[in-house]
């Protein structure tokens, strides 16, 4: 396990709950073109790597697909358990996954990349689980972030707060741009073929309680960093939050909040 591994796996200790009230949401805004792009359909035999709350197992069943999906954190196999209960839930951690090689026709990672220490090594996992002719779909954050996205950063910045040695980053080798081109690259690098990849931008609505409560119940590494904070810096944090939120209230009070990710699939040669 890298120090990036240890870092997200304390960050997203017993936080399902959090996770699936706040940021879940945002994050499921891809997952049906995810699937479109991984060819799901019923009768396919379905991977989803990371499944948090269950939200890509869940629409992978509507399409009648048969579904497996793995988390590394015990509190959402508990929750995707109990929400996606035709799916057949286990705790895994990536880059060991307890399958024989090409078990899977589809393989689907819904921002699950980013929170892995070694991105290489993971692809290389995701393509022996796939069958030859399979397909494996992924999302990603982008550099730069959507300007939604940045809003609790910049919260943070203009707090003063530096929480840089608590933001552990991969290590330079393991790194890869994030960028259309660069991700595409991962996956090419992994030995995947007919390789795409699309920018998807779309205006996140929430409200600012909702928003702030995900990073206040330290959700993420950004939010584990922020709760280890004293209260009065929290406080700061928090009213340079309300401030810049403002940006992006609507007129009926709720927030609008641009964000962007990438989503990249290729097929395992025949």
């Amino acid at each position: 396990m890298t120090v990036f591994d240890a870092g997200e796996r304390r960050a997203w200790e017993g936080r399902a709950s959090a996770y699936a009230d706040g940021f879940a949401k945002l994050c499921a805004h891809p997952v049906g073109r995810l699937l479109d792009a991984a060819r799901v359909e019923p009768g396919s035999r379905v991977l989803d790597v990371g499944t948090g709350p269950g939200t890509v197992a869940a629409a992978a069943c509507e399409r009648r697909a048969d579904v497996t999906a793995v988390d590394a954190e015990p509190s959402m196999v508990e929750l995707a358990a109990r929400s996606v209960p035709q799916a057949d839930v286990r705790l895994a951690v990536l880059p060991d996954l307890p399958f024989t090689e090409g078990r899977f026709d589809a393989v689907l990672g819904n921002f699950v990349i980013n929170h892995v220490g070694r991105p290489r090594v993971a692809l290389a996992e995701l393509r022996r689980v796939t069958r030859p002719g399979g397909w494996v779909a992924l999302t990603t954050w982008p550099n730069p972030k959507g300007a939604g996205q940045a809003l609790l950063g910049r919260a943070v910045q203009a707090a003063g707060v530096d929480l840089s040695e608590h933001m552990p980053r991969l290590a330079p080798e393991d790194e890869f741009p994030r960028t259309e081109r660069g991700f595409a690259g991962l996956l090419r690098g992994a030995g995947l073929s007919e390789v795409s990849c699309a920018v998807l931008s779309w205006d996140h609505r929430t409200d600012p309680e909702e928003w702030w409560s995900g990073p206040a119940s330290g959700v993420s590494m950004l939010g584990q960093a922020l709760v280890d904070q004293p209260p009065e810096t929290v406080a700061a944090v928090r009213r340079h939050f309300d401030a810049l939120a403002a940006e992006f209230t609507a007129p009926d009070g709720s927030l609008l909040l641009p964000h962007t990710a990438l989503l990249a699939c290729g097929r395992r040669p025949i």
